[in-house]
C-alpha cells in the first residue's frame, strides 16, 4: 500500500468507502428510520446494541453522506490492527478510533479509552459507539451497558446522545460467518437522550438501556428479562469502556 496520507491512498479508501456503503445497502436492503427529530448536523453520540461484526458499517452507512464524514465508529484496536487490510479499512476507510479495550495489554502507558473519545468529542467528532462493550453472542436481547457512556454523557453535555437500534444483523453475519446472508435489515434512531440533573449512573443506565429496547419493531418487543447481574469484583477498565467487538 502507499504511505498513509498520499493520494492514492486516499483515493482507494474513497473508493472502498463507496464500495462498501452501497455493497451494505444492497446486501441488507438497508431502511433508515428516523424519530420525528430526524438526521441533523449537530454533535451526536450515537450508542447502539452490538451483535455482530458489521455494526458499524451499516449503523454509519444509514446515516445522511454529509453526516457519515463528521462521524467515527468507535473500534477495538486488537481487532483492527491484526493485518494491514484490517488498519486501511479501519483508519483510512472508515476514520475509525482505535481503542485497546485492555489496557494492561500496552502496560502503564496506554491511553484510557474514555480520554480518547473525549479528545474526539472536544475536536468536534461525532461518535458511534457500542455501550455493551462487546458482542452480545447469547440470547439476551441486551447486554448490561457499560458506564463509559454516562461518564461521556456528564463531560459533554452539549452533545446529543441518540439511541439506536440495528434490527436483524445478527442473522446477516453471524459469529464464524465468512460470507454474509442477504436479509433485510433496518437502523432506526431513536430521540435524544434528555439529561437530568443529579441523575445517578444506574438511573442513566438504566434509562438509556430502556431507550434502545424501546426502538425493537413491534414483532420483536417480548417481556425484557432482568439484565444479567453485575460482577461482584470491581470492574476492569476493560468492562468500564463502551466501544466496538468488532
Amino acid at each position: 500500500m502507499e504511505p498513509e496520507g498520499s493520494s492514492p491512498r486516499r483515493l482507494l479508501a474513497a473508493l472502498a468507502r463507496q464500495t462498501i456503503v452501497t455493497g451494505a445497502s444492497l446486501i441488507t436492503g438497508l431502511r433508515s428510520l428516523w424519530s420525528r427529530t430526524g438526521p441533523t448536523a449537530n454533535q451526536t453520540v450515537y450508542f447502539a446494541n452490538h451483535t455482530s461484526h458489521g455494526d458499524f458499517v451499516l449503523l454509519w452507512a444509514a446515516l445522511p453522506p454529509d453526516l457519515r464524514t463528521l462521524t467515527r465508529p468507535v473500534a477495538g484496536e486488537d481487532y483492527w490492527n491484526t493485518s494491514a487490510l484490517r488498519r486501511f479499512i479501519g483508519r483510512d476507510v472508515f476514520n475509525a478510533l482505535m481503542i485497546r479495550r485492555d489496557a494492561s495489554a500496552g502496560g502503564p502507558s496506554s491511553v484510557d479509552p474514555l480520554a480518547q473519545m473525549g479528545a474526539a468529542l472536544t475536536a468536534g467528532d461525532s461518535l458511534i459507539i457500542f455501550p455493551e462493550g462487546t458482542r452480545n453472542t447469547g440470547e439476551a436481547v441486551l447486554l448490561p451497558l457499560k458506564s463509559g457512556i454516562y461518564h461521556l454523557s456528564r463531560s459533554f453535555g452539549h452533545v446529543r446522545f441518540v439511541p439506536v437500534w440495528i434490527e436483524n444483523l445478527k442473522r446477516v453475519l453471524p459469529k464464524g460467518a465468512l460470507l454474509p446472508v442477504p436479509l433485510a435489515c433496518s437502523v432506526r434512531f431513536g430521540e435524544p437522550l434528555e439529561l437530568v440533573p443529579q441523575e445517578d449512573k444506574t438511573q442513566f443506565l438504566q434509562r438509556a438501556r430502556q431507550a434502545l429496547l424501546d426502538l425493537r419493531p413491534e414483532y420483536d418487543r417480548e417481556a425484557d428479562p432482568a439484565p444479567p447481574a453485575p460482577p461482584s469484583a470491581p470492574a476492569s477498565r476493560e468492562t468500564q469502556t463502551p466501544g466496538s467487538g468488532a
